[in-house]
């Protein structure tokens, strides 16, 4: 072969070989643009991408400004034992002082343990080390200067990853009221927190990110940063200092009779504005939680505070005046078989109507309901219905139980339906929507809708104010309101709640019983329910409250007796701080009538405060450091307290602060199970004293 043919074959091979490579190029290009597209497009939206910015979520005050939800930021430490600037000099240089460093602020392990996961996750090569969960802000500021980690993010590989977490100040007070939302599951959504959690939330803001090694994402460029909105605060309208005594007194309560669950709320008349509302449930300890809101979504039979809309109808259409005589006989009657009978008493005998009603006769009502409506029955079901009573309130709060009232075209109508609607049964409501069908009656017959927020703020200004909404202007006549008000007072100075009347405002109100049968999941079981309803004081209503407990014993049927107390002990706490109720500041002075309750303490404190509350007390003996205290119709007695140096003091009936500052002072160590009032100490009074010995307290009210 000729040197010239040689060399055109090369040429030739060469250039073919060069042109095979461009078509495959080629090919591989136009694969990648028609057959691939999607997949790199997935791999370069993985590089770079938008990056949500989480606003901070709102706030959630009381009524006078307190914290009761709020959002606090805890960090993840981490570090990546693979950044470029992260040699092994530095490292072999400061991990023992960051070791002890870790090891003393946190002191959860030795430091050699610390070490020994340092160098562990060093030689690893790890590139997103978890150091320490759950660091608070403060922690995470010492963190920040420790050895290693002051060099920052390059060259001291840490990486500080930011976790908000909604913490409750109050614990579990009003906590299924305050409430809270589960992301992932949108039906989960309760109180506060879920109805109004749009707002709360605010908006999310977006930044342009480029991950750049491990999982580690650095800003692109500022000017593609869109900040987020921070959420709204809410103003609750609870009062937290009301609330506390609400659910102090229920607890103790239902502790009491071993109850099975309960409910309190107090509301302000003319606003509607929920001022407490606590839910307890026992639980499989013994002890009550809120687990749910019963006052918004229990709608159960009512029983005798129904009593109360039978008696408006029958005046409203004429059928009866306070006055008409009704024949109560022995208490017992039947209706189509059906035995009804009275209960706690033998008979009323022929009694007057406003009597039947304040002894709150099962007989006398139903026999009144059942002769004049007998034979027009949706006469008297649609003036409930005029009343707004088969209508839910409308809450913002979710999960409010339905009313129940059967027209008289419904299958489940019979001849006995009348009659026992008439004394609250077969008709079914929550205890918020008898509250606010009592409220009515204390409001002048005007039915407002129960308020839970006052304002919405952004950062400190209102930017909405949440007014009173009316739900029916007249639920009745003036003449039909002044007359069941009337009853409803003689239900507290001459029937069923005799027990709870005292010398120096007057309650108006109507006490309630009635037999529940439940039946969930095949699980069948009978519920009684003890109740009070009403306003005080009763002749210029400021509060109305309901009261609910429910028991699987008969023993605590009657309302008067359960939940009656409650009551009482709500309205004297609002009647002893609110001087306007009276015009004698002095009212504890009355015969008969109980100081308010008070922790025992330092009795200097205690002293100061009760003259400037003016409320009258008596000293036991000298003036004391440390003083225990009793309540009595003349005033609060005090009694000295005798601490020792050398003994463990009792700082039982106390409150933390003083038991606290009388235990730490004698160098005991302190654990707090609960707030409130000191209920128990683990170690003995009396005991002697050695340093260092932990004492448990006991508290009155358990956290949830």
């Amino acid at each position: 072969m000729s040197l010239k043919r040689d060399i055109l074959v090369r040429t030739s091979l060469v250039y073919f070989g060069v042109l095979l490579m461009g078509l495959l190029i080629l090919g591989k290009a136009l694969h990648l643009q028609i057959f691939e597209k999607e997949t790199w497009a997935q791999e370069e939206n993985s590089t770079i991408r938008h990056k949500v910015i989480e606003p901070n979520r709102g706030n959630i005050f009381s009524s006078d400004g307190r914290l009761m939800a709020v959002s606090v930021p805890f960090y993840e430490i981490r570090m990546d034992f693979r950044s470029e600037s992260f040699t092994r000099d530095i490292f072999d240089r400061g991990v023992d002082e960051l070791s002890r460093s870790l090891s003393n602020l946190f002191g959860d392990r030795n430091w050699t343990t610390y070490k020994r996961e340092l160098v562990r996750a060093q030689e690893a090569g790890d590139r997103y080390f978890l150091v320490k969960r759950n660091v608070t802000y403060t922690q995470l500021q010492q963190v920040k200067q420790f050895p290693i980690y002051r060099l920052g993010k390059y060259e001291g590989g840490a990486i500080y990853v930011q976790q908000n977490r909604r913490v409750r100040p109050y614990g579990r007070l009003a906590a299924r009221t305050v409430g809270y939302t589960m992301s992932d599951d949108l039906e989960s959504v309760v109180g506060l927190e879920g109805a109004y959690d749009e707002e709360l939330k605010g908006v999310e803001g977006y930044r342009l990110m480029r991950k750049i090694r491990g999982d580690i994402w650095m800003p692109i460029n500022d000017n593609n940063e869109i900040e987020p909105e921070d959420g709204y605060d809410i103003v609750s309208t609870i009062d937290v200092d009301l609330q506390d005594v609400a659910e102090s007194a229920l607890h103790a309560q239902l502790l009491k009779h071993g109850a099975d669950h309960g409910t309190v709320v107090v509301m302000e008349v003319k606003t509607g504005k929920v001022r407490a509302i606590a839910n307890l449930s026992q639980d499989e300890r013994g002890d009550y939680s809120e687990t749910y809101n019963y006052a918004i979504g229990e709608s159960t039979e009512p029983g005798s505070t129904f009593k109360l809309a039978s008696m408006i109808a029958l005046l409203e259409d004429g059928h009866v005046k306070p006055e008409d005589l009704v024949d109560v006989g022995n208490g017992i009657t039947y209706y189509y078989g059906q035995k009804m009978e009275d209960s706690g008493h033998e008979g009323l005998g022929i009694t007057t109507v406003k009597h039947a009603f304040e002894a709150s006769s099962n007989v006398g009502i139903s026999r009144i309901v059942d002769e004049n409506y007998k034979k027009k029955p949706e006469q008297f079901i649609n003036r409930l219905y005029e009343m707004g009573l088969n209508q839910k309130l409308g809450l913002e709060i979710r999960g409010e139980g339905k009313p129940e009232i059967k027209y008289t075209d419904s299958d489940l109508w019979s001849g006995v339906s009348l009659p026992w609607m008439a004394i609250g049964y077969e008709v079914r409501m929550t205890p918020l929507q008898i509250l606010a069908f009592y409220n009515a009656v204390a409001n002048s017959g005007k039915m407002v809708k129960p308020v839970f927020v006052e304002e919405m703020l952004s950062h400190g200004k209102i930017v909405k104010r949440f007014s009173t909404q009316v739900l029916n202007n007249h639920i009745c006549s003036r003449e039909t309101l002044d007359q069941v008000r009337e009853m409803l007072e003689g239900v507290v100075t001459n029937g069923t709640a005799k027990n709870l009347a005292n010398s120096h405002y007057k309650i108006a109100g109507k006490t309630g019983t009635a037999q529940l049968a439940l039946d969930s999941e095949g699980y069948t079981e009978a519920l009684y329910m003890a109740s009070f309803v009403g306003y005080f004081p009763a002749d210029d209503p400021k509060y109305s409250c309901i009261v609910v407990v429910n028991a699987k014993s008969r023993q605590i049927y009657y309302g008067n007796l359960v939940a009656g107390p409650i009551f009482r002990e709500i309205t004297d706490r609002i009647y002893a701080r609110e001087f306007a109720m009276h015009e004698n500041q002095a009212v504890l002075a009355v015969e008969g009538v109980q100081a308010p309750y008070s922790k025992s303490g330092s009795g200097e404190a205690l002293e100061s405060a009760f003259e400037y509350l003016q409320l009258p007390y008596t000293e036991n003996g000298d003036d004391a450091t440390w003083v225990s205290t009793r309540s009595t119709p003349e005033g609060v007695v005090l009694s000295a307290r005798s601490i020792t140096g050398e003994l463990v003091p009792n700082v039982v009936d106390m409150g933390l602060k003083d038991a606290l500052y009388l235990l730490e002072s004698n160098g005991l160590k302190v654990l707090v199970d609960g707030r409130g009032t000191v209920r128990q100490q683990s170690v003995p009074p009396g005991s002697l004293i050695r340093k260092g010995t932990v004492v448990t307290l006991n508290m009155s009210i358990k956290e949830g």
